[in-house]
């Protein structure tokens, strides 16, 4: 069986000084991020996930949204190339990471920009925002990548956000969740469910019907519930003044077998 591990790498004592583009700078409380944070580590332990601590990157404020550093498919790691270049010394220790983990090993290549946090997977479709930190070269090394492996690459815009799962994300089924305002277009999806609060867009898969979810959502949170799934909420308050939300703390790898 394949055995569930999850990347995560602790906040940077330079966090404060991540970038903010589509929001307004807030002071952030360094040592509750970091409190936040464990408390995240624990949730996914909670519910049967191996986390797998990347070295940390002092140096850089925004490594600790180690998603954006590697898009994984089946047993493939493609190491992303980031949109914005002070993020890009973040990728040795996770292309290091993933290696240990027996992964075949790829890359993103100049002029190539991607961020994972513009990679939405579901089954063998790979949504990739077209955004501010992802280009169309990235896309077209993305589909080199992984087409060959089985996955069909969907390029969808995003203008309103940082990245595409700072939009949407997906439920176990499949369906789409999103906040109406932030997505360029949600009829791209095949099954799009509309959600109240702009942090209730995003879900990480935790299995058994659990959705990872910030406590800022709750709204959200009892709509998911009404429909059967089981929120498991956490607090992520001085990431979401960076523009994180919970799936950017994490690398989910699904398909590695211990």
């Amino acid at each position: 069986m394949p055995s569930k591990k999850a990347l995560i790498r602790r906040p940077s004592p330079r966090l404060a000084e991540g970038l903010v583009t589509h929001i307004e700078r807030e002071k952030v409380d360094v040592d509750l991020a970091l409190e936040q944070w464990e408390a995240y580590a624990e949730a996914l332990r909670t519910h049967g996930w191996e986390t797998i601590e990347v070295d940390p990157a002092d140096d850089c404020p925004d490594s600790v949204f180690v998603e954006d550093t590697v898009v994984m498919y089946k047993n493939v790691a493609l190491i992303a190339r980031p949109g914005a270049e002070s993020r890009r010394e973040e990728t040795a220790g996770v292309e290091e990471a993933v290696a240990r983990l027996g992964c075949s090993v790829n890359w993103i290549w100049e002029p190539g920009t991607l961020d994972g946090g513009d990679i939405l997977k579901i089954d063998d479709t790979i949504y990739v925002g077209r955004s501010g930190r992802t280009n169309s070269a990235a896309v077209q090394q993305l589909r080199a990548a992984f087409e060959p492996l089985g996955a069909r690459v969907v390029s969808v815009p995003v203008t309103k956000v940082l990245h595409l799962k700072s939009a949407v994300t997906a439920l176990p089924d499949g369906t789409v969740v999103g906040h109406v305002p932030l997505v360029d277009k949600p009829a791209l999806f095949p099954r799009f469910l509309p959600v109240p609060e702009e942090s209730g867009a995003h879900v990480v898969l935790l299995g058994g019907g659990k959705l990872l979810m910030a406590a800022s959502a709750p709204k959200t949170a009892d709509l998911l519930a009404d429909l059967g799934h089981e929120p498991v909420l956490v607090d992520i308050s001085e990431f979401e003044k960076l523009e994180g939300c919970v799936t950017c703390l994490s690398v989910r790898l699904r398909e590695l077998y211990a």
